[in-house]
């Protein structure tokens, strides 16, 4: 995501991040990045916003070189308190533009996070500086919902469980002329109500191809999830792998 000013809600909300907002994050994730970072030659790996470390530890414990990338400090400090935490080097800063020093066999982003950048200029410039960082046969993944679920009627309200009791009720708005969504998430957490805006831009398969291609990547293959699913005309996800030839 870009450059965080104290009001996003990754700065705001850090303490309560992994309580309230349950991660799509399964081992199915991480063994799908572990096998792909082998495939890849087994060189270090970089996570696009890394968050409080919830993909990056696991691939840490598997004995990867993890480094990360995250706008908001306050993410990272939740990281640092974690076993294992200090020992992965994080960068504070944009990640559209991989402001990290140098080659990777893997770099990954999870979680829809890469749609977090605000204009189809940043997921570009993303693709583009996520090239310049990668090895010969090096990698780029990341998740995505498919468009057409996002606007499908029994996407636009969801109830969530969080961790130690209490509900998140996430209403889902979708500007199709703008090519953004906004989920709100109502939490009652015994504490309170809290609101919590997120702004994505999304972008369909075939545009996310494209920005590839005009990087110098190109689709090595497609998933319809993290477990390594076919990809269909009924798929609402996809995992999506580029490589670098």
């Amino acid at each position: 995501m870009t450059e965080q000013d104290p009001s996003h809600y990754a700065a705001r909300f850090a303490a309560n991040y992994d309580d309230w907002f349950p991660s799509y994050v399964t081992d199915s994730t991480v063994e799908r990045l572990a096998l792909l970072a082998k495939v890849a030659g087994g060189g270090p790996v970089l996570e696009l916003g890394s968050g409080t470390g919830r993909v990056a530890l696991p691939l840490a414990a598997r004995g990867l070189e993890v480094h990360g990338v995250e706008a908001a400090s306050e993410m990272t400090d939740r990281l640092r308190a974690k076993p294992g935490g200090r020992d992965i080097p994080i960068t504070v800063g944009d990640f559209s533009r991989v402001p990290v020093d140098g080659a990777f066999a893997l770099v990954y982003v999870v979680n829809g996070t890469f749609f977090e950048l605000d204009s189809q200029h940043d997921q570009a410039q993303c693709f583009a500086h996520t090239a310049d960082h990668l090895l010969p046969g090096g990698l780029f993944v990341l998740d995505a919902h498919v468009p057409e679920a996002l606007v499908a009627p029994d996407a636009a309200v969801a109830t969530l469980p969080i961790r130690g009791g209490g509900v998140t009720v996430r209403l889902r708005r979708v500007d199709r002329a703008a090519q953004r969504y906004t989920s709100h998430y109502l939490i009652f957490d015994g504490g309170g109500i809290h609101h919590v805006p997120v702004s994505f831009r999304y972008a369909s398969a075939g545009e996310l191809d494209l920005m590839a291609a005009m990087a110098g990547l190109r689709l090595r293959e497609r998933f319809g999830g993290w477990a390594g699913e076919k990809y269909t005309a009924a798929s609402t996800y996809h995992v999506s792998v580029y490589e670098r030839p």
